[in-house]
């Protein structure tokens, strides 16, 4: 049995949580180098995190919640916003006198929505499948993730865009992030 095949989704999600947070601290507390290495895995995982949602847990949730369409579209309208700050903070730099400015509204934005997702979406998602199911959705979510964009890309918040542009997004990511690696500007 592999090390995942007994992951729950919704824990790996609220696990990807806890360490966001983490991250958000040490992006705070860094400084040159050590900030935008920090600020570079923040952003990697707050991509791919919010790939495999879209993709995976908010189809689930429109499909079998009651109210789906209504929580997935506060939670697409939340990712979409955190996205753009995202890439605002991006294009600004770590080294930029505005920086922890825009990493405060970006931790704000981000924080507020996995709130929303802990505690209106996941404990709802958690009723509905059984453990099973949720160990499915913890594959599906780690193969999502193993191909996403490692960079914001907004307007990419529904699972067939990501479904069709993703891949592509994540080619040209990853190229990019090699590119720069080999030119000495970042990992």
């Amino acid at each position: 049995m592999s090390e995942h095949a007994s992951e729950d989704a919704i824990d790996l999600l609220v696990r990807q949580h806890a360490e966001i947070r983490r991250l958000f601290d040490e992006v705070e507390a860094a400084v040159g180098d050590e900030r935008k290495a920090a600020f570079d895995r923040l952003r990697r995982l707050l991509a791919v995190h919010e790939t495999a949602e879209e993709e995976i847990v908010h189809p689930y949730a429109r499909r079998h919640l009651d109210d789906g369409d209504t929580v997935v579209d506060a939670r697409l309208s939340e990712e979409n916003q955190a996205k753009q700050i995202l890439s605002d903070t991006e294009y600004l730099g770590t080294d930029d006198t505005e920086f922890l400015r825009w990493l405060g509204d970006l931790r704000i934005a981000v924080l507020d929505h996995a709130r929303h997702e802990e505690e209106e979406e996941f404990p709802r998602i958690r009723e509905l499948a059984g453990e099973q199911e949720r160990r499915r959705m913890a594959g599906a979510v780690r193969a999502a993730e193993a191909v996403a964009p490692t960079h914001p890309h907004v307007g990419f918040e529904t699972a067939p865009a990501n479904m069709m542009a993703g891949p592509f997004a994540a080619v040209a990511d990853r190229a990019r992030d090699a590119i720069r690696k080999a030119a000495g500007h970042g990992d």
